[in-house]
């Protein structure tokens, strides 16, 4: 069975190409230096959000800026289309549950400066966050095709008394079918011969330089 993440599916829509080979010959993208820093704060948001959610709160940095409060569920989640041989998983940041019942997934970015506009998040995020709407609806979580995106950007300040941070909000609309048709194509990708690759793809564009010498 072929198993697909957000992560996957972005290579997917970056560059077919890119996408069938690391698949189907395990021939993958190389790797560049992988930053540490965003890995540590997201290890301190997370546990600062954990805290609060013991204590039945929202975190300060987000109250009066969302709804709901954070939900208690495993945001280890994955769906299984028997149909077409497929599983889709996924691992949320965070989760807010409303009054009646409804849950919005939620996700953490940190940044040099704050974004600002909404359609810098939906540039970016919306496949993943339609695809964490998506895994919500399929474990039988109520929705209503909306999420929250929290960006963390550090401010001016006396950094011995810790590092202060200003905090942006982003609420997106999702659509879950339209993830779902995505990994459908994605998989029907992997079906088939080699495709050609996306025009604006730096690693092909690369390959097809070197290969004339």
């Amino acid at each position: 069975m072929l198993s697909l993440s957000n992560s996957t599916l972005k290579l997917f829509l970056e560059c077919p190409r890119c996408f069938w080979l690391h698949f189907n010959k395990k021939i993958s993208r190389p790797r560049g230096i992988f930053p540490t820093l965003p890995t540590g704060m997201d290890s301190v948001i997370k546990n600062y959000f954990n805290f609060y959610r013991n204590i039945g709160e929202l975190p300060p940095l987000i109250s009066g800026k969302v709804e709901g409060k954070l939900a208690d569920i495993s945001l280890n989640l994955n769906f299984v289309d028997s149909d077409n041989d497929l599983k889709i998983t996924g691992k949320l940041d965070e989760c807010l549950v409303l009054n009646d019942g409804i849950y919005i997934p939620l996700d953490h970015k940190t940044r040099s400066s704050l974004p600002n506009k909404v359609e810098y998040s939906r540039n970016y995020y919306q496949t993943q966050m339609d695809t964490y709407t998506l895994l919500l609806q399929k474990n039988g979580y109520s929705t209503r095709n909306q999420a929250y995106i929290v960006y963390y950007s550090p401010a001016r300040g006396e950094l011995h008394k810790g590092v202060p941070f200003e905090v942006e909000v982003h609420s997106i609309p999702t659509s879950p079918d339209k993830a779902f048709s995505l990994y459908q194509s994605a998989k029907s990708c992997l079906e088939g011969e080699l495709p050609p690759s996306s025009t604006d793809c730096e690693f092909c564009l690369w390959q097809k330089e070197v290969s004339q010498f």
